[in-house]
């Protein structure tokens, strides 16, 4: 099989608009949530949200340009360029139908159809709909502008699988060069969810923090005071590539993807199965097609959204796989960034890629009582990254509807 690697990053998140700041804040343990800015909260339940912070349009659009792009394309744009200069590449020197885009979204454009539907139902009912509303609010606009942008022909789509879905699409990039498809592909997600609809539609369902006294340490995974996810926005983008192209071409290598596993719950509507059916299929899967045992695992970013549900079903899937093993490290980095839904699993590979990179495990924070179902029987790097070797790192994303989706990467070694 053609061997994957990773070539260039980018990253827009609420604790870093860009890959530097994000890895710096995310080993310092900073937390990205703050009260909502972008509506009126008092009638809300939660009012808070890990908001990306300093972010102008401007700054990277022209008005013309801006008008046609839900927020969420916006990030995935910008987070799309860092990664491209990142990776030096330039593609009017390669062949652009061997280059693809598979992007993720959750949820697409959900403040653009917001925003249109309350216009118009506070109006005299006379449809006066923007020409861009279908394009901006479409779920896999963003994979098809980034292709428009950089002239790529290749492979071109956007997997949907709820909070999974950035580690389907990096999955799907990683199939499609193995499978010899494509040479190079943009892979990662965008959300841009911190709405109106969104936070009602989340706390309705019980799944959000109401810690609205104290924000930044509402997000607390693994802890016994737990009280649901608190909600992010961003975007993650990573350049996928077949080794002997990137080679070729003289770029850097930052980690090497080496197997993916996907699976489903088949259990609940928006909750995870108790006894982690699907997390263990889906994490077995992709240590089968890495390669390697679960002894060789030395840090797992868990999905970890610090649900009560969810982080016990995820830690009883674990510890079915590992067992009781106190040097595996695990984390639940959304402590910081908060859950960006579809954009979840690309930031949080990013971090599994730095901590390959710099032999470091980011930390999980505000944690201060872990549950005792599994308090001792990993290690918990707690509000401050920890230094260790690691050379295999995998990462957990779990979706509403049963979607499981794990990604193993390895330390790059030629």
């Amino acid at each position: 099989m053609r061997r994957i690697v990773i070539t260039g990053l980018g990253a827009l998140t609420p604790i870093g608009n860009d890959i530097s700041t994000f890895w710096e804040n995310a080993k310092a343990g900073v937390s990205g949530a703050a009260p909502i800015t972008k509506f009126d909260t008092s009638k809300f339940k939660t009012t808070f949200a890990c908001e990306v912070k300093g972010y102008e349009e401007k700054e990277h659009f022209d008005v013309k340009e801006a008008r046609r792009y839900d927020r969420f394309s916006q990030y995935a744009l910008v987070s799309v360029a860092e990664a491209v200069k990142d990776a030096n590449i330039d593609f009017e020197t390669l062949n652009k139908d061997r280059i693809g885009v598979i992007w993720g979204s959750g949820n697409g454009g959900i403040q653009t159809f917001e925003d249109q539907m309350m216009e118009y139902c506070e109006g005299d009912k006379t449809p006066r709909f923007t020409p861009f509303f279908i394009p901006r609010i479409l779920v896999d606009i963003a994979s098809g502008i980034i292709s428009i942008k950089y002239g790529l022909r290749g492979v071109n789509f956007c997997p949907v699988s709820a909070c999974a879905t950035s580690n389907t699409a990096l999955i799907e990039a990683f199939n499609y060069i193995r499978w010899n498809k494509a040479d190079v592909i943009i892979s990662g997600g965008s959300e841009a969810a911190i709405t109106q609809s969104a936070i009602g539609g989340f706390s309705s369902a019980k799944a959000l923090s109401t810690q609205n006294d104290s924000p930044q340490t509402a997000s607390r995974p693994f802890d016994v005071d737990r009280d649901g996810f608190v909600m992010g926005e961003g975007a993650g983008a990573l350049i996928l590539e077949e080794y002997e192209h990137a080679v070729k071409r003289g770029a850097k290598i930052y980690a090497e993807v080496v197997g993916g596993g996907m699976a489903a719950d088949a259990y609940h509507l928006t909750g995870t199965h108790p006894e982690g059916d699907g997390a263990v299929l889906g994490m077995t899967l992709a240590m089968e097609e890495a390669g390697v045992e679960a002894s060789d695992i030395d840090y797992i970013n868990m999905h970890a959204t610090s649900t009560a549900q969810g982080d016990t079903s995820e830690m009883i899937a674990v510890q079915r796989i590992f067992g009781e093993r106190k040097t595996l490290s695990v984390s639940g980095t959304k402590s910081m960034t908060g859950h960006l839904l579809g954009a979840a699993g690309a930031i949080e590979a990013i971090l599994c890629v730095k901590a390959l990179q710099d032999d470091l495990i980011p930390p999980t924070i505000n944690t201060v009582n872990i549950d005792p179902q599994y308090k001792d029987l990993y290690d918990f790097p707690l509000n401050k990254a920890k230094s260790k070797k690691v050379k295999y790192a995998m990462s957990n994303t779990f979706g509403f509807g049963g979607h499981i989706a794990s990604v193993i990467m390895k330390k790059w070694e030629k």
